[in-house]
């Protein structure tokens, strides 16, 4: 399967120079590496390039403060586009990725409170990749 034919994609917010940035573009990437995510590809935009700040502004409920982050949008087999997909959870507790889950789409910001402690996990990746196909 092609880049461009993958069913979903999922789009990393962050910016050059930064450790957590660089981990999550890792993480994200070993679990799309496994063949159970192949119809999965990803792609990464910087928020200090023009580029990834539309694309930011687009994602809409990212707090800038929260970077890195991630979003998850599937391809419209008609247009070839991908939209964000809804968090089906709004406002509902969660407990792998607890308050780094977004409220209005399908994805994941960092957490810097004592809680998240800045991290986003393999787990907390993985699960919002389960939920995406469930929808």
């Amino acid at each position: 399967m092609s880049e461009a034919d993958k069913t979903y994609r999922v789009m990393i917010f962050g910016k050059e120079g930064c450790p957590k940035c660089d981990v999550l573009k890792e993480r994200l990437g070993k679990a799309l590496e496994k063949a159970e995510w192949a119809d999965f590809d990803k792609q990464y935009y910087s928020v200090k390039t023009a580029e990834g700040l539309v694309a930011f502004s687009r994602a809409q409920c990212i707090n800038p403060n929260r970077i890195p982050a991630m979003v998850v949008a599937k391809r419209d087999a008609a247009t070839g586009k991908y939209d964000f997909l809804p968090n089906p959870a709004q406002g509902e507790d969660d407990s792998v990725c607890q308050k780094s889950r977004l409220y209005q789409y399908l994805g994941l910001q960092t957490d810097y409170s004592d809680v998240g402690k800045g991290v986003i996990s393999s787990k907390m990746i993985t699960t919002i990749l389960e939920q995406a196909r469930a929808l």
